[in-house]
């Protein structure tokens, strides 16, 4: 069943549409929103995508930024997994580093040569995380998309699971509370977790494709020079500030340009606000 609802997810990695970037990108902006409550913070959609756009270069983002900071890069990196990389990731979860975690890319290694199917491969990362830490599921849950994606070649990671982590899929039939990791129904709960994880995605891809469409129609009317610039960011990024700078494009520049998109319904403003604005598909 998780199988069959991947496909379509399969279909569009490897169509790769130029949208792909925004379209995971925003994927892991929901897996983030489930990490911050993990972690017991209350940042919501809004505040996540503040902590990020509105930093000045090279500030820290807070708990929160970097909890999405994860899950950014998981989006936008290959499957290869190391003790470094894996010991960095820690760090931007805010999970203390040991030797019992540097063992999980040898576990990873298992799994992803192992036959277990993928869903089952990745139900068993999350529960061989929290064995050795039970303090650390949350890099459980990123293991698993990096493992998903690793055994349905995909070459760059999808966020998925993290976002379905609080899900009815997890909700005990016994109503004992919630499945735990390594508890004798996780793996199925997992199963169908993915399967409504899939679903999401599959409606997010179909909204972002028309907001593209429209993005693509609307582009030959721009006459900003550096219009191309923001283009790019749109289709690669969750969200881009109203008040982007690049090389050709000046910080009014690029807030005309972005008040423009949204008269001809190719962006929509994303924080509500009328200062600090942030645009997106």
């Amino acid at each position: 069943m998780a199988g069959g609802a991947l496909y379509p997810l399969d279909q569009i990695v490897r169509t790769e549409p130029e949208w792909l970037g925004v379209w995971r990108q925003r994927l892991a902006l929901k897996c983030a929103m489930a990490a911050v409550r993990l972690a017991g913070r209350i940042e919501d959609e809004t505040a996540l995508r503040d902590a990020w756009l509105l930093r000045r270069p090279g500030d820290d983002p807070g708990p929160s930024g970097q909890i999405l900071s994860a899950w950014k890069r998981l989006a936008s990196r290959s499957t290869a997994l190391d003790v470094k990389s894996l010991e960095a990731v820690a760090d931007l979860l805010g999970i203390r580093w040991d030797d019992a975690l540097a063992s999980l890319p040898d576990t990873f290694d298992d799994l992803r040569l192992g036959g277990a199917a993928a869903p089952l491969a990745a139900a068993g990362v999350i529960a061989r995380t929290v064995s050795v830490r039970a303090d650390a599921e949350m890099l459980g849950w990123w293991l698993a998309d990096l493992l998903l994606a690793d055994k349905l070649r995909w070459p760059v990671p999808v966020p998925l699971m993290m976002s379905q982590r609080f899900s009815p899929a997890f909700r005990s039939e016994a109503n004992r509370g919630r499945i735990r990791p390594g508890e004798e129904e996780f793996d199925r709960a997992v199963c169908l977790a993915l399967v409504q994880a899939a679903a999401e995605a599959s409606r997010l891809a179909a909204d972002i494709a028309r907001r593209a469409e429209r993005l693509a129609v609307v582009t030959p009317k721009l006459r900003a020079k550096g219009a191309g610039d923001a283009i790019r960011l749109l289709l690669s990024e969750d969200a881009v500030s109203g008040t982007l700078q690049t090389a050709r494009l000046s910080r009014f520049a690029s807030r005309r340009l972005f008040e423009r998109l949204q008269q001809l319904d190719a962006v929509r403003e994303l924080s509500g606000r009328p200062t600090f604005r942030i645009y997106g598909l």
